[in-house]
């Protein structure tokens, strides 16, 4: 009876130890997945950070300004974007809010501009070989939003007589 129990406490505390054991490796195994999802397709993430501060560049208006149609058409168009490449690639856990500092004193001019140099550069970053068949029509989707905000903020700057 005696060396029953002492197998069966012998029994627990390896099991015990092995529950240890997995709780210590799995954040490490779940880093390790992250980081190797990042390795394939950093570009996504970089195109998240551009496609953040287009919009930001957008949405962040003077006091005497207000966003018109086209603009809130646009950041529709950049949102869309942002959502197709997250299902595309991994999600980095950023909000939308998340990216490089606006000049709060940019002028329109200027932040126009700056919104279309970062769809450009979020556009390099998408439009690249994809080796997943799963994600390629994502891919797709995201670059004709992409395409669809730069026209739209093209169209604001000829409107505006900014370009």
């Amino acid at each position: 009876m005696k060396t029953r129990i002492m197998k069966t406490g012998i029994q627990f505390s390896t099991l015990l130890a092995a529950i240890a054991l997995v709780a210590l490796l799995a954040p490490s195994a779940s880093r390790q997945t992250t980081a190797s999802a990042q390795g394939a397709h950093p570009h996504y993430l970089h195109a998240l950070s551009d496609l953040r501060l287009a919009r930001a560049y957008l949405d962040r208006l003077t006091p005497s300004e207000h966003i018109d149609d086209e603009q809130m058409h646009a950041i529709h168009q950049i949102d869309d974007a942002i959502k197709d490449i997250k299902l595309a690639a991994i999600d980095d856990g950023k909000n939308i809010d998340a990216h490089a500092p606006v000049d709060a004193n940019i002028q329109p001019r200027g932040r126009f501009s700056k919104a279309r140099e970062a769809l450009n550069a979020a556009m390099n970053d998408v439009n690249r070989e994809e080796d997943d068949p799963h994600t390629r029509g994502l891919q797709r989707r995201s670059i004709d939003h992409i395409q669809k905000a730069n026209e739209i903020v093209q169209h604001i700057q000829m409107r505006l007589h900014l370009e």
